[in-house]
């Protein structure tokens, strides 16, 4: 029986965290959750999730600062990173693709097409 995928699902917005991590467990993930960019370094070192879902408007350290100090992890600098945005704008598109994000995802989520993307970067 293979291991359950870990999703760290870092999300300043409550009811939006609640709504995708349920979503998320009826995947059969388990979802561990931060509100903020210092949660999200904190839970990488410690939790070592095999994907992290990163809101890029966060109190404190942004999600693209965030995700460029995550990437100077060793233990976890090829962990898939999705960037979560409300702004479908290209020049955030390639904000986050600097920053270190392998993909891009706009709230609302569609999330039949964001299921098929996880499944993609999990195996």
């Amino acid at each position: 029986m293979s291991k359950q995928k870990s999703i760290l699902l870092v999300e300043d917005y409550e009811g939006f965290r609640n709504s995708l991590k349920q979503l998320l467990e009826l995947e059969g993930y388990a979802v561990i959750e931060a509100e903020t960019g210092e949660e999200a370094l904190e839970h990488t070192q410690k939790s070592r999730p095999d994907l992290i879902l990163m809101d890029l408007t966060l109190p404190g350290i942004d999600g693209l600062e965030a995700t460029r100090k995550i990437r100077e992890i060793p233990e976890v600098q090829s962990t898939p990173i999705i960037a979560l945005s409300a702004y479908d704008a290209e020049d955030f598109r390639h904000e986050a693709k600097m920053a270190g994000c392998d993909d891009y995802a706009t709230k609302p989520i569609d999330f039949d097409h964001f299921t098929k993307i996880l499944r993609q970067l999990l195996g």
